[in-house]
Order: structure tokens, then C-alpha cells, then sequence
């Protein structure tokens, strides 16, 4: 049996943490975080903190050139995030 087979709503997923760390998260499949990845399945339906957000939209519109290019190489070249990517392969 699959841990996916129980639980509908949300789905398991790799992804890197500190320091290139490999570990286990969740996808919100629903709520207010929807196709976001947290640490914990309370987390999705955990109310948005709209302060956060804003600073963050000025922040994307700041620098969103620079993050691409960066997330585009580290998602090339940094061996973890190969690894996880193969990791998550839904099957």
C-alpha cells in the first residue's frame, strides 16, 4: 500500500531543503495554497499572510530576471535538484 492510495487531497513530494538536504513535503492539492509545496499538511489550509505577500510581489518584480536565471542553472547543473526531479516522477 501507498501513503497516496490513503490521502487524496494532498500529495508527497521531494524537494530541496538547507544545505542541497533531500527531504519529504506536501503539495497542496487544495485551499487557500494550491500548488504550493509545505512542510506540513496543517500548512495548506493555514490563512495567507498578506504582508508576506505583498513584500514578496515588489521583491518578484525586483529581481524576477535574475531568479530565473539562477533556478534555471541551479536546476541544471546542482545534483540534488536532478535528483529530486527523478525522485518525483508520480507513478
Amino acid at each position: 500500500m501507498r501513503a497516496r492510495e490513503f490521502v487524496t487531497e494532498h500529495r508527497m513530494v521531494w524537494k530541496r531543503g538547507p544545505r542541497g538536504k533531500i527531504t519529504l513535503k506536501w503539495r497542496c492539492e487544495t485551499g487557500p495554497r494550491t500548488g504550493r509545496t509545505v512542510p506540513q499538511v496543517k500548512d495548506c489550509s493555514a490563512a495567507p499572510d498578506i504582508a508576506q505577500a505583498q513584500k514578496f510581489k515588489r521583491t518578484r518584480a525586483r529581481t524576477k530576471i535574475r531568479q530565473a536565471r539562477r533556478t534555471k542553472r541551479t536546476k541544471r547543473v546542482n545534483p540534488t535538484s536532478r535528483l529530486v526531479q527523478r525522485l518525483n516522477i508520480y507513478r
